[in-house]
């Protein structure tokens, strides 16, 4: 009996818009000239050619949906960084995140305000 191991693909293309799509397939060797040709109907179709810039294979299928989620609230920089493998441009970028998030969501209270108890 034959045993097929299917694998998944998170990518990234450039567009000569100079955008960046994510998306992920199960056979990146069709999936890529498809974007290519524009036979895929939506984003990429508009915006060719593309390129290829980065992939990255993954053992499921909710581990691809996962990582396509993900990357996609990605800043442009951070997605940059990635493409490079900067892994700590990455991690500065996530931090530098939370830091904001943490501040929009403490109070808009100055320290002297709460100091004197307004």
């Amino acid at each position: 009996m034959f045993s097929f191991a299917i694998a998944f693909w998170a990518y990234m293309l450039h567009c000569a818009d100079r955008t960046l799509y994510v998306g992920h397939t199960d056979d990146i060797d069709v999936r890529i000239p498809a974007h290519e040709s524009g036979l895929i109907p939506g984003y990429t179709a508009t915006r060719r050619p593309v390129k290829l810039v980065w992939s990255q294979e993954f053992a499921t299928r909710y581990e691809v949906l996962s990582a396509e989620r993900q990357i996609k609230r990605w800043s442009r920089a951070k997605k940059l960084a990635l493409i490079r493998g900067d892994w700590k441009l990455i991690s500065a970028l996530a931090r530098n995140r939370q830091e904001k998030e943490r501040a929009s969501t403490g109070s808009a209270r100055t320290e002297e305000e709460e100091s004197r108890g307004y």
